[in-house]
């Protein structure tokens, strides 16, 4: 479990980006962290694993104070943290299986790493992970010859890699389109079912993740605003969130989005 205390960062300039958040997020939970630009999203999601120094509050993960370790103890209590990155984060002329197995990079020696000598259990845990996130064809290619959603899926088997004990996902789909993004969101939350892996993800499409997380987190100005269930989010919530919109609009275009994706999938069930 996940617990963030009364989190505050406030940078030198004085600005403040995040004031007294606090939440839990529970085993398998996965949770939407949505907000207008500039609500402090980002900045959360990299000082829960302290890419970011917090001001004051703290980070439990499994009763751990992720705040409070020092250096080389921070580095380990990093490898049970999950990051799954918007640019894929991937070393491009590497192939699939070598990024896939540099999540296990915090749990070799140096040498194993450098000369890419991991053990047989990790790489074997790589082929799995590959099969599950359907690349395992894509195995020997170098990543910059896969598209972006199989980038994203490659970046996620990294992230299962490392065994984590939470996943922190930041914009997963923000350079995908609809199709795509949808086909990557239930990746994820069945992952984390399958797992009971707790998740946050930092996402920009509220039809998105109305349709896929089980609860939502609304930032405005670095403060919690909206802490609840998907089917909550009323006019008058986003509006709360985000300010004035035509959320009338937004609404008809996922459900027609959701319609697409049923008729494709009864196509798709009509060709079998």
């Amino acid at each position: 479990m996940l617990t963030v205390e009364k989190l505050t960062k406030t940078y030198k300039t004085g600005d403040k980006a995040l004031s007294d958040v606090s939440f839990t997020v529970p085993k398998g939970q996965v949770v939407g962290l949505i907000g207008p630009s500039g609500a402090g999203k980002s900045t959360l999601i990299r000082c829960v694993n302290r890419l970011v120094e917090p001001t004051t509050g703290a980070v439990l993960l499994n009763n751990l104070d992720i705040t409070a370790l020092p250096g080389g103890q921070l580095r380990r209590a990093r490898r049970r943290i999950g990051m799954i990155f918007q640019e894929y984060a991937l070393v491009e002329r590497l192939t699939v299986m070598e990024n896939v197995l540099s999540g296990r990079l915090g749990y070799v020696p140096f040498w194993r790493s450098f000369l890419r000598r991991f053990p047989a259990a990790d790489i074997e845990n790589a082929f799995r992970l590959l099969d599950r996130v359907g690349l395992m064809e894509h195995a020997d290619k170098r990543a910059d010859a896969l598209s972006g959603g199989q980038r994203q899926r490659v970046g996620i088997a990294r992230a299962l890699a490392q065994e984590p004990e939470l996943l922190l996902i930041d914009e997963p789909t923000a350079s995908l389109d609809p199709k795509t993004s949808r086909q990557i969101m239930r990746l994820i939350v069945e992952i984390c079912a399958e797992r009971d892996l707790p998740a946050i993800i930092n996402i920009h499409d509220v039809a998105l993740a109305r349709q896929f997380v089980q609860r939502i987190i609304g930032l405005r100005a670095g403060r919690v605003v909206f802490d609840g269930p998907p089917d909550a989010l009323d006019t008058a919530v986003l509006t709360t969130i985000y300010g004035e919109e035509d959320w009338t609009a937004m609404r008809k275009a996922a459900e027609e989005d959701r319609d697409a994706e049923r008729d494709e999938a009864e196509r798709m069930v009509g060709l079998v």
